[in-house]
């Protein structure tokens, strides 16, 4: 029976994690779908996951031809999960640095308490970080300080990637339009559901660093954000921000 939520999984070299990580999500008390979006990856992440597609309809894949970015794998996502009419879609990485057992206060966070979009925040009861060094925890940290500044928004951890959307806001939001592809990504969603007028709720999490598999984040991911920032918010001057 499908789920009336869907945890949206992006993948890239992530054979040890893969099978683990669905396993889990499937296990939960809520039932939720999954979807990974596989950037051809050479380690054999899609073939683990066409293999547990054969005996578990839940799960299902798009794969993609080659490595095109975070933000345009959550948007083929996001396409996919709205043409299937999901209530709640929902960001995750694979390589469990998110809980999966927190999915369900953040489902919950949308489908009973009111939110249009939820956060796993590591930050809105202090700094939530495992396992990070400290010059990158700082780095975060002081990024999203620096987010709130110029864009206005109160959301504290701004760069967060594990996040619940209503399906009305990923229909609300011109999913074409959206610019960036790394770390900016999830920011100017936050920033776009923002300026739409939507409520945002975050959600307090323990973020816990991959221990299997290699980190995608690089120095260059956090330098387009910090421009991306002053970009995004000289760009909503312009805008207009209503819903259909």
């Amino acid at each position: 029976m499908k789920s009336d939520s869907i945890v949206l999984i992006p993948t890239y070299n992530e054979k040890e994690n893969i099978s683990k990580i669905i396993d889990a999500v499937l296990g939960l008390e809520q039932q939720f779908d999954i979807l990974v979006i596989d950037d051809n990856s050479p380690d054999g992440t899609a073939a683990i996951v066409e293999d547990i597609i054969t005996r578990e309809p839940r799960v299902h894949i798009l794969k993609r031809p080659g490595k095109q970015g975070l933000g345009t794998a959550y948007i083929a996502g996001f396409k996919w999960a709205i043409e299937q009419k999901y209530d709640y879609i929902i960001e995750m990485d694979a390589d469990f640095s998110h809980n999966p057992n927190d999915l369900i206060p953040l489902r919950k966070a949308c489908a009973e308490e009111g939110a249009d979009m939820s956060i796993g925040s590591r930050y809105i009861t202090g700094v939530n970080v495992v396992n990070w060094p400290m010059g990158r925890v700082l780095m975060s940290y002081y990024a999203s300080m620096y987010v709130r500044i110029i864009t206005g928004m109160s959301v504290r951890d701004t760069t967060a990637g594990f996040v619940c959307y209503r399906r009305i806001v990923l229909e609300t939001i011109d999913l074409d339009k959206i610019q960036f592809k790394g770390y900016a990504f999830q920011i100017e969603m936050k920033f776009t559901a923002f300026k739409f007028g939507f409520k945002i709720k975050e959600v307090p999490i323990i973020f816990v660093n991959r221990v299997l598999g290699t980190s995608k984040m690089s120095g260059g991911i956090f330098g387009e954000a910090v421009l991306g920032v002053i970009k995004l918010k000289v760009g909503s001057w312009l805008k207009k921000y209503e819903r259909k």
